[in-house]
């Protein structure tokens, strides 16, 4: 799909903000990371009360408006290489992206922060978008990040957490009593931050293991339907970092350290799908499936080449994770209808808007190995 056509009910974008609990401690560096990662689509739940613009709207009385960036994740960089897939998936899905071979891929890896200006340190969040193109003009988009559950279950109390999240006018903070009473009204939430506490974030992307949290169905050739969430397994080995840098003298101390490591060479990820079983949740993302699943590696993920957002590259694409493939559909779980038209409106907004460069900058060294970067002109798809 081309993001310059925003998608319809059934597409999507990405997403999170900056660190608006910072009165909540650590607690509050997840959920503003999080928060974001998911938008609404209109008249989804109450038409004539919340529709997606009002979800935007919010996001920028969150934020603040940033002209030209996304309203959400609004910090990031862009980088490309390939996708080889070694045939294994083909027993569960029929899309092109899983025959043997390789397919081309734009990606986008951002930080949980609303406000592209931000320090590094301001989210703990690490997202990274991909846009599979295989031959034959479809492609498969998707927003994953490196936590285990979802902090919410449906678009209701996502609408909810922004609310406890807003700074409170007197004292320009959030108030920790309204945060702990949408917790208790959630205890689904309290859960899912218990599992995202429970490992320490990694010191950088590149040893970040990145995860679809919402589930979605595999559709084979025969027409078999399989419940499935996916993981990108980082291959560098995963460091934690505890804490994080209180006030790093790099404010994009993450993303500076991104673009040395892809500078020494190309980063690389496994994808790897977990298979769901008979009453395994696939409407409740905060809800992880049990340890034991049979787990299927289908292929791995290369990125060779790292450059700043800029026009006609990955900045002009828009993740929705409802751009699918034949062979890929949708799950019941309400945040994905619900992360879709939202990110239509926030790439309309930001795209008749003047652009500001990014504060993260690339030099111009290619990564030793590199291929010529995939633009999306170069498949006449995101231009």
């Amino acid at each position: 799909m081309n993001e310059q056509q925003p998608p319809g009910a059934r597409y999507r974008l990405w997403p999170p903000h900056p660190r608006a609990l910072a009165g909540l401690g650590a607690t509050g560096l997840v959920l503003a990371g999080v928060a974001g990662a998911f938008a609404y689509t209109g008249g989804f739940l109450s038409p004539g009360k919340l529709t997606q613009s009002r979800f935007i709207d919010r996001f920028q009385a969150l934020n603040g408006v940033h002209p030209g960036f996304r309203r959400n994740h609004a910090k990031g960089v862009c980088v490309t290489g390939s996708f080889a897939s070694n045939g294994a998936g083909t027993r569960l899905s029929r899309a092109a992206v899983f025959a043997p071979g390789s397919v081309p891929v734009i990606g986008r890896f951002a930080v949980g922060i609303g406000k592209p200006f931000m320090p590094d340190n301001e989210t703990e969040v690490r997202s990274l978008a991909l846009s599979f193109r295989p031959a034959g003009g479809e492609e498969w988009r998707t927003g994953i990040n490196d936590i285990p559950a979802f902090p919410v279950r449906t678009p209701e109390a996502f609408y909810e957490l922004m609310g406890a999240s807003a700074a409170d006018p007197a004292t320009g903070k959030p108030d920790p009593a309204r945060m702990q009473a949408f917790l208790a009204a959630h205890p689904e939430s309290a859960r899912a931050l218990g599992l995202i506490r429970a490992r320490p974030f990694s010191t950088g992307f590149a040893n970040a293991s990145y995860n679809s949290l919402d589930a979605f169905r595999f559709v084979n050739a025969e027409g078999v339907s399989t419940p499935v969430r996916w993981t990108l397994a980082a291959v560098d080995p995963y460091v934690a970092q505890t804490p994080a840098p209180d006030a790093p003298h790099d404010p994009n101390y993450l993303f500076d350290a991104l673009i040395v490591r892809m500078q020494q060479a190309p980063l690389q990820y496994r994808l790897v799908v977990t298979i769901g079983q008979p009453g395994d949740p696939t409407d409740d993302a905060t809800q992880p499936w049990p340890a034991d699943r049979d787990e299927v590696e289908v292929g791995t993920l290369t990125l060779d080449h790292i450059e700043a957002e800029a026009p006609g590259n990955c900045r002009d694409i828009n993740y929705d994770p409802l751009v699918l493939p034949d062979g890929i559909a949708p799950s019941d779980d309400p945040l994905l209808s619900a992360r879709s038209a939202a990110y239509s409106v926030s790439f309309t907004r930001r795209a008749g808007e003047e652009k500001t460069p990014s504060q993260v900058q690339v030099p111009e060294t290619q990564t030793p190995g590199a291929q010529a970067p995939v633009t999306p002109s170069d498949t006449g798809k995101g231009s």
